[in-house]
């Protein structure tokens, strides 16, 4: 009805998300209007968020424009996340909003929770427009946020490739940088799997494909953890990564495999690269089997054992993949391997243990149960 008002039984809560979310700056001024201290004051009860952070959350830049210049709002002020409206903005791929924040001289390089900025938020989405406006006003690509990672690794962990290139081409060392754990920006790209940002790295000349992090992971391990067999066929036959690199647990590629059930990955290190499924880890002698019991991975299990993998190997405490099976809960694994007809069920650990001692679920115990009593009666019967 004409001559309403649009704030009549409205909250103050619903008047700032409706209006907000739709961009209706008619209704917006009318409640400002009527209800202008309720609005300005207003804080989210868990988030925090102010009318004029979600009007950068959702691009209004009429609405914000008529907050900080008719109602003179600060623009600096933030949520529980310590986001300000230049955050919001920019990680909204709001290009107006953006620069209008820009055109008011707000800090580029403010810091949200555990020390992002703008423009690493921007990082997390294709906004080369947003990404650039930032830069041309003096965005730091350098800073780290407090796990060491700079806008750069964010880009490669997305995987946008122009934005990639795009940093390589207007910062041309931004390449130079690792995580408080030691991670390039090539092992974030091969962990999520993005072929062209991986290839495009490796041809700036700078990284070995054998780097490692500070837990001895290389990028083909992460490559193999992820499942991407392209990225990893990618590294060792382009770049000559090695597969049988350890990192520092004394795991080779095949293991990581094993322990991300990564069966792809697994396929093709014992199909085409020929990788020997009996290998074991440096430290505790676990072969492929061992671990993919441990984690219950039944189809890699079942994959290894087709391929070669000894049921009753040992690893340097005596246990077998069935021990290891036992004493995780893990029930499928237990099944397939105690009804395997090559599995010796009394193999004895260091500790003169049977797999069967390690179980503590109830369904482990009675595949154990079910199996000796099978074996009685096989035995009484012949």
């Amino acid at each position: 009805m004409s001559g309403e008002n649009p704030c009549k039984a409205l909250s103050i809560e619903q008047i700032i998300l409706r209006s907000t979310r739709s961009g209706d700056i008619e209704e917006f001024g009318a409640c400002l209007n009527k209800s202008r201290v309720e609005i300005l004051n207003w804080r989210h009860s868990r988030s925090g968020e102010s009318c004029l952070l979600l009007c950068a959350r959702y691009g209004q830049v009429d609405m914000l424009r008529c907050l900080v210049e008719d109602c003179g709002e600060s623009l600096e002020q933030w949520n529980s996340d310590g986001k300000r409206a230049l955050h919001e903005a920019a990680l909204g791929g709001h290009l107006e909003c953006v620069r209008y924040l820009i055109n008011k001289d707000v800090e580029i390089d403010c810091l949200k929770r555990a020390d992002w900025t703008p423009l690493m938020l921007a990082c997390t989405k294709d906004n080369m427009d947003i990404i650039s406006e930032l830069i041309e006003a003096g965005a730091n690509p350098k800073l780290s946020n407090k796990d060491g990672w700079t806008a750069f690794h964010i880009a490669t962990r997305e995987g946008h490739l122009g934005i990639v290139q795009y940093f390589l081409d207007m910062f041309p060392t931004i390449w130079d940088t690792v995580s408080n754990n030691g991670r390039t920006p090539l092992h974030t790209a091969a962990l999520h799997g993005h072929l062209e940002t991986v290839e495009l790295l490796l041809k700036c000349g700078h990284y070995k494909p054998d780097c490692m992090d500070s837990c001895g992971t290389t990028p083909l391990m992460d490559s193999i953890r992820g499942n991407f067999v392209d990225v990893a066929d990618l590294l060792i036959t382009k770049h000559h990564a090695r597969s049988e690199a350890r990192d520092k647990l004394g795991r080779q590629c095949i293991h990581i495999a094993a322990q991300s059930g990564s069966l792809s990955s697994l396929k093709f290190l014992v199909d085409t690269e020929k990788v020997d499924v009996q290998n074991g880890t440096d430290f505790s002698g676990m072969t492929a089997l061992h671990v993919a019991a441990k984690e219950g991975h039944d189809n890699v299990v079942s994959f290894l054992l087709e391929n070669g993998s000894r049921i009753n190997s040992k690893d340097k405490n005596g246990r077998t993949a069935l021990h290891l099976a036992s004493a995780a809960g893990q029930t499928c694994t237990v099944y397939r391997l105690v009804n395997h007809s090559a599995c010796d069920v009394t193999t004895r650990d260091n500790k003169e243990l049977v797999a069967a001692d390690y179980a503590l679920k109830t369904d482990v115990i009675q595949i154990f149960t079910r199996s000796t009593r099978a074996k009685v009666e096989a035995a009484q019967t012949t």
